[in-house]
């Protein structure tokens, strides 16, 4: 099976890889290398990388032609960052999904596209939890970007019968995530004995996975996923923002007077769930509970701070990054 990774430099892309790359007779990444893409993700390994954005048709084209299977991980994916500057991502994630469909369409049918979306084209729920089915509804414009390209997908298999399916998961942690991102700059912070921010009054709830867990169902839908499936993928182990800032503390040995809650961004979300029992009932289910997931990751920060330390600036930092114009 040859693999083409759209993204492959990001956090779950990067983690993906690594996860495949003795699984696969060949993986190929290609990225863009905007924000968050690092080629110290993947230093180690033997894959080939071909910079280049997914926007680039005739890029595409030549790679569709050389693998058996394409996992889409490639958008702008930072909710702050849509809030201040909605326009890149509908480049990203609308028009480069769209170009990857086209690519597929017009020179290999017979590849299968896993697009990699997220929970919260769905939008808030108060209570229960989201099946694939329900209606979208979302609040930012990454969210919004995510569920545009959700629907090219599904049409693309409707009228010209691609082979394609969508994934939605929740929160994700782990190594190689950036700096920015609510995890790793809580442990970063800390760290530095700085003040960790907190939206509101920090009791938004998340499902959140482990990063291998969410690599481990993605195998899975290569080799079980229906065309035009769309496939939930969640822990069920919903934590409030600030337990997840607690637990983080109590690891590192931290005070919690570290804790200052700001001002919280426009259109916070204040819960996400999702009903991940269709995956479940392929044989999946999640390897880490959240004590474990988030033991092992806080450990690989405080051990990796070479892959952390230059990426780390005031900017990347900052309290509350959606009032910023990057």
């Amino acid at each position: 099976m040859r693999i083409l990774v759209t993204g492959g430099l990001g956090f779950i892309g990067s983690n993906f890889v690594r996860y495949m790359i003795d699984k696969a007779d060949k993986v190929y990444v290609v990225d863009a290398m905007k924000l968050g893409s690092n080629l110290d993700n993947l230093r180690d390994l033997d894959y080939e990388f071909i910079l280049g954005d997914i926007c680039d048709y005739e890029l595409m084209a030549k790679l569709v032609k050389k693998v058996d299977v394409i996992v889409n991980f490639a958008a702008e994916t930072h909710v702050d960052r849509s809030i201040s500057d909605p326009f890149n991502f509908i480049q990203s994630n609308v028009m480069g999904t769209c170009i990857i469909l086209r690519a597929i369409r017009e020179n290999n049918q017979d590849i299968k596209l896993i697009h990699i979306s997220t929970d919260e084209v769905y939008g808030d729920i108060k209570e229960g939890s989201f099946k694939e089915d329900d209606r979208l509804w979302p609040s930012s414009p990454y969210a919004a970007s995510k569920a545009s390209s959700d629907m090219f997908v599904l049409a693309y298999v409707r009228t010209y019968k691609i082979d394609a399916l969508i994934t939605r998961c929740t929160n994700n942690y782990g190594a190689y995530q950036f700096p920015e991102k609510f995890i790793p700059k809580t442990i970063i912070r800390s760290l530095m004995d700085m003040k960790v921010p907190l939206y509101g009054s920090g009791k938004n709830v998340r499902d959140w996975i482990y990063v291998e867990d969410h690599c481990r169902a993605i195998e899975l839908l290569i080799d079980k996923g229906k065309r035009g499936g769309i496939y939930n993928i969640s822990s069920g182990e919903e934590k409030t923002n600030i337990e997840v800032v607690k637990k983080i503390l109590e690891i590192m040995k931290k005070d919690e007077d570290l804790i200052e809650f700001v001002e919280d961004r426009p259109g916070h979300d204040i819960r996400y769930s999702l009903d991940s029992e269709k995956i479940r009932g392929l044989g999946w289910e999640p390897k880490y509970n959240f004590e474990e997931g988030i033991k092992r990751t806080v450990e690989w920060y405080l051990e990796n701070e070479w892959w952390w330390r230059p990426l780390a600036d005031e900017r990347v930092l900052h309290m509350t990054p959606w009032k910023l114009r990057w």
